[in-house]
Order: structure tokens, then C-alpha cells, then sequence
């Protein structure tokens, strides 16, 4: 495609609309079916961690597909594909719909995540090639605050859906998805200025892997937002079973109980939007990452003291919530930022990195499940307190090594 980036970005209402739409896949995908996992695990006949496989094994999936996605959107430009994966997400979809065994799930889930991943990784990179720093960080957070209707509404959807049928939260992703590839066909032209004919070597590859790990700012963005990402898996593999089964919400109401952190999250990427072009992007990263570590010490301490109720569970996660809209697109943006040429890679070691330790701690905390909040709690104070550590301790040192020159 030779449309030039302005072209391509125009309209730019109608773009930025898109971009929610294809950064909401990976929420949307898995929020709008997590009432329906308690119910999963009697139909098909499996414990916790069993039913929680068909959400690590979408997001290991996701995790790992990107590393694939990032080099070939450099090489081919992100349209192709995007469109691509929109196709594989829809089949996956399908697949999900009509399966009767778990083993089959499990094995749909992972072609939905091939496609799914995707709209993320593509997102963030069109954001990248059109937009300056600050722009950027201003693009991402909007996205994040916009996004976040999806797991607002998706579970609220789902825990109505699956009184008649689990199968039905699968087919609002099939109706998703479609939709989805008919606007990314109407109007997403290449934004990719630098087609890079190398992108898909392995010599290449390697090279471009290495340089972004020798970016100490790189490197210590991608780690915060890993970290944070581990107390928001852990968070969306457990909730269900910790609102439903520990606390006793029925399943209709999960919904309205799982939006209110994410009210909260929506409001931290508000602010962050506002914040951008008004006070250094650090500061505001700093801000967040304290206010996440007194929402993960307060919901620990009552985990430890066995106080077991909505409010010392869904305040304290609300305010980590919060705390992730002001951390997440401007940690993202800051890692993006230094690498125009090879801003699919960058997307995609970030987007591996976060999503493929996010299924791995959501898959461990199914797996240590006890039957109370203290796993849970656990989890996300310990993804607040390593993010802690990274923007406290590394980052600072990450810039006097930079320059420094070292």
C-alpha cells in the first residue's frame, strides 16, 4: 500500500476507534467468559485449575505469538497482517463455540489467542509509527481508559449470558471479531514507513532482540509493566472463583463487582491522559507505582488477618486498578518510544514478556488456589512490590547508564 501516514491515519475519530476496538481483544477475550468458569469446571468434569487452563493457555498463546507478529509486521506492514490474525481469531472462535470437551477448548483457545495477540501488538505499533513521545504516551492512555469498557461491560454480558449457555459468551466474541475485520478492512491503511526487508532473518531478528535488550530504558519499562501485569492476571484468573465461590456473589452479579476496579482503572488512564503533555511522564509513572503498592499492602494485610469480605477485596484492587491506568501506557510508551525501525519487534518482546508471565502467574495462582483471598492477595502485592523495586531502584540506575554511555 502506498498511502502515506496521514492518509492512512484518516479519520482519525473513525482510527482511534479501531485501535480501542483492536486493544480490547485480549480484555474482551478473556473477561466476558470468567463467569462462566465455575460452571466450566462441572461441565467439563475438571477442578480449578483445570478450567483456568483455558485462560493461561490463551495467554501463553498470546504471549508467545507476538514475538512472531512484531518481525513480520516490519517486514510486510501492519495491515496484512492485521487482517490475517483477524481471520485466525474468528476460526478460533468458532471452534469455541461448537466444542463439547475440555482438551478441544483448550485447543480453540490457543487459535483464538494466534489471532487475538494481533490486535494488540499491531495497535501499539500504528500508535508508535504515527505519534511523537508525549503523543503517544497521550495515544495509549486514551486507549487504555477507552479499552476498559470492555471488562466493564464483557463480564456483565457474560454472567447474563451464561444463565442460558457458556457456549453464548463465545458467540458475542464471534459477533466481535467480525465486526472487528470489517473496520480494520474499511479503515486501516499501512502505517509502516520502514519496511524493513531483513525483519523476518534470523541474523536480523537476533539483531533487533539485542538491541532492545541493551536498552536500559527499554528493559526497565518492559520488567515494571511485566510486574504489573502479574498482579492483573493473577487478579482476572482468580476473581471469579474468589467473588463467586469465597465471598458468595451470585453469578449474575460478578459482573458489577468486577467493573468497579476497572471504573478504576479507566479513571487512572483518564488522568494519565491528561497528565501527558502536563508533567514528565516519570513522575506520573511514580505516583502510580506508589499508589499500587498501598492497595497491595492493604488487601495482604487483610488476607493475613483473614478478613475475608467484598469491601477488603474489591477497594483494595480498585485502588491497584487505578494505580495501572497511571503506570501501564506511559511505562509502554517510554519502551516503545527509542525505536522507530523496528517498532513491531519492540511491541512484540514487550507484549511476549508481559503476557507470557502474566499465564504463567495466573496459571500458578489457579494452581495454589486454597479456597480464601490470601492467594490472590499474595500475587498482586508481589507484582506491586517488584514494580516497586524496578522503577525505584533499576530505572534510576538505567538512566545514569544511558548517559553515561555505559
Amino acid at each position: 500500500m502506498n498511502q502515506s501516514t496521514e492518509e492512512a491515519a484518516r479519520p482519525r475519530a473513525a482510527l482511534t476507534l479501531l485501535l480501542v476496538a483492536l486493544s480490547a481483544f485480549g480484555p474482551m477475550s478473556m473477561d466476558i467468559y470468567l463467569p462462566a468458569l465455575p460452571e466450566m469446571t462441572r461441565i467439563f468434569a475438571t477442578d480449578v485449575s483445570g478450567a483456568q487452563l483455558t485462560l493461561s493457555s490463551f495467554t501463553a498463546t498470546f504471549a508467545v505469538a507476538q514475538l512472531f507478529y512484531g518481525p513480520l509486521s516490519d517486514r510486510f506492514g501492519r495491515r496484512p497482517l492485521l487482517l490475517a490474525g483477524l481471520g485466525i481469531y474468528l476460526l478460533g472462535t468458532l471452534l469455541c463455540v461448537v466444542t463439547r470437551s475440555l482438551d478441544t477448548m483448550i485447543a480453540a483457545r490457543i487459535l483464538q489467542a494466534v489471532g487475538a495477540c494481533a490486535g494488540s501488538v499491531l495497535a501499539r505499533a500504528v500508535v508508535r509509527d504515527l505519534y511523537s513521545r508525549e503523543r503517544a504516551a497521550h495515544m495509549m492512555s486514551f486507549l487504555a481508559a477507552s479499552m476498559a469498557i470492555a471488562p466493564v461491560i464483557a463480564p456483565v454480558i457474560g454472567g447474563w449470558l451464561v444463565q442460558f449457555s457458556w457456549r453464548w459468551d463465545f458467540g458475542v466474541m464471534l459477533l466481535f471479531g467480525a465486526a472487528t475485520l470489517a473496520g480494520s478492512w474499511v479503515l486501516m491503511g499501512e502505517t509502516n514507513r520502514h519496511l524493513d526487508p531483513r525483519a523476518l532473518s534470523a541474523r536480523r531478528m537476533v539483531e533487533a532482540f539485542a538491541m532492545l535488550l541493551r536498552d536500559p530504558v527499554y528493559v526497565c519499562n518492559s520488567l515494571a509493566v511485566t510486574f504489573v501485569f502479574i498482579s492483573l492476571y493473577s487478579y482476572i484468573s482468580l476473581s471469579s472463583f474468589v467473588v463467586i465461590d469465597v465471598l458468595g456473589v451470585p453469578v449474575d452479579q460478578f459482573g458489577f463487582f468486577f467493573g468497579g476496579p476497572v471504573l478504576a482503572f479507566m479513571a487512572g488512564s483518564m488522568i494519565a491522559t491528561r497528565l501527558a503533555h502536563r508533567a514528565p511522564i516519570e513522575r506520573t509513572i511514580r505516583i502510580g507505582v506508589a499508589i499500587g503498592v498501598l492497595g497491595a499492602v492493604a488487601i495482604l494485610v487483610c488476607a493475613l488477618l483473614r478478613i475475608q469480605t467484598l469491601t477488603t477485596v474489591v477497594v483494595p484492587v480498585a485502588v491497584m486498578a487505578f494505580a495501572q491506568g497511571l503506570v501501564l501506557p506511559n511505562s509502554i510508551a517510554m519502551a516503545l518510544q527509542g525505536h522507530p525501525t523496528i517498532a513491531g519487534s519492540a511491541s512484540a518482546l514487550l507484549g511476549f514478556v508481559q503476557a507470557g508471565v502474566g499465564a504463567f502467574a495466573g496459571w500458578l495462582a489457579g494452581l495454589l488456589h486454597n479456597g480464601t483471598t490470601l492467594t490472590l492477595a499474595c500475587f498482586m502485592a508481589g507484582g506491586w512490590a517488584a514494580a516497586a523495586l524496578t522503577h525505584l531502584v533499576l530505572l534510576r540506575f538505567a538512566r545514569r547508564a544511558k548517559a553515561s554511555g555505559a
